[in-house]
């Protein structure tokens, strides 16, 4: 039978009837479903399939109310739909910058917050933190008791952007309850809104991560996937490139330069990547099987590849993308 008890790890309603369904416990008496404990316990996963169409039906919701929300993005990910996200919500919201421990230590906190300031997406506060390092978690919790409309405060953002772990560091900081939400660094790991009453001002309501469908995590298996997410300070490697030179990721992504001066590439991908600059790739045509996509960049622009990180370009260039078709890739200002 399906009960009203929702599995406090992912969201969902328990069930005890069909285990290929979401929900599934051996026993409605547990606190977690299958999922989540062999998820937590075995390091298992198991995909759910959901569409988006119900994650934005659950962020309209949150819109309709006058709570606080926080929105957390990865500063390596950083979402490129966040200006559809501020206009679904339009609630009081505080953008909270997470993993800063992946970037170098030389990156200016500062310098993150201004280039967001310049969205103009009226945020309330734009705040770095590093849930791992337990950094700025303190003066977070004063800056949602500042702006606060009411007990309740939301947490929304894209998949992997940590809102469950950031969760849980609040929980095991300045809460004695012993809730803890189901984490892991693939897509899709809540399921449900989760509510967790942090102390008698405070309860924060998880959300369900927004699907990047382009992400590159989408169509790796999972040991490519703890690959792609660091868990160090990324270690930026930078080439000068030349004409008719190319990097290649592993073998995920291929950048060729078509045209332009001797250039400098900065990539900020986890250390465990493997790149290979090569020197003259006219006639090497490793990855060139894949989707191309020809970008004319600007002076000071990084190529976004979505869920593996980007590379800063320094110059203007011409330049060719080889990638799987279902991975997004852009342009933008340098975020660093």
């Amino acid at each position: 039978m399906t009960s009203e008890k929702k599995c406090m790890g992912c969201g969902v309603l328990l069930q005890d009837e069909n285990i290929l369904q979401e929900g599934y416990t051996t026993s409605l008496e547990n606190d977690i479903c299958q999922r989540c404990f062999r998820m937590k316990n075995y390091g298992e996963y198991q995909m759910i399939a959901k569409s988006n169409e119900e994650y934005l039906s659950i962020l309209r919701s949150v819109g309709e109310t006058k709570d606080l929300v926080l929105y957390i993005t990865d500063l390596l990910n950083v979402d490129k739909d966040i200006e559809m996200v501020r206009r679904l919500v339009p609630n009081k919201m505080i953008l909270v910058l997470n993993k800063k421990d992946a970037l170098p230590k030389s990156v200016k906190e500062e310098k993150l917050i201004q280039y967001f300031k310049n969205m103009n997406l009226n945020f309330e506060e734009i705040i770095v933190v590093s849930v791992n390092k337990n950094y700025n978690i303190d003066y977070l919790l004063k800056r949602i008791k500042y702006y606060q409309t009411s007990k309740n405060v939301y947490a929304i953002g894209h998949t992997n952007a940590g809102k469950s772990s950031l969760i849980n560091k609040l929980i095991k900081n300045y809460s004695n309850k012993t809730q803890e939400i189901t984490m892991s660094p693939l897509p899709s790991t809540t399921l449900n809104t989760i509510t967790i009453e942090i102390n008698d001002y405070l309860t924060l309501i998880d959300t369900p991560g927004l699907i990047d469908s382009g992400s590159i995590l989408n169509i790796v298996d999972t040991r490519m996937v703890k690959k792609i997410s660091p868990v160090k300070e990324i270690k930026p490697k930078t080439y000068q490139i030349r004409k008719n030179q190319s990097i290649l990721i592993e073998n995920l992504v291929r950048v060729d330069y078509i045209d332009g001066v001797k250039n400098s590439f900065t990539l900020y991908v986890s250390n465990d990547l493997k790149v290979k600059r090569l020197l003259n790739s006219s006639n090497k045509d490793d990855l060139r099987n894949l989707n191309k996509t020809s970008y004319q960049v600007k002076y000071g622009e990084d190529l976004v590849v979505s869920g593996l990180g980007f590379i800063k370009m320094v110059d203007k260039c011409q330049i060719d993308v080889y990638i799987d078709q279902n991975v997004d890739t852009f342009l933008r200002k340098n975020l660093i």
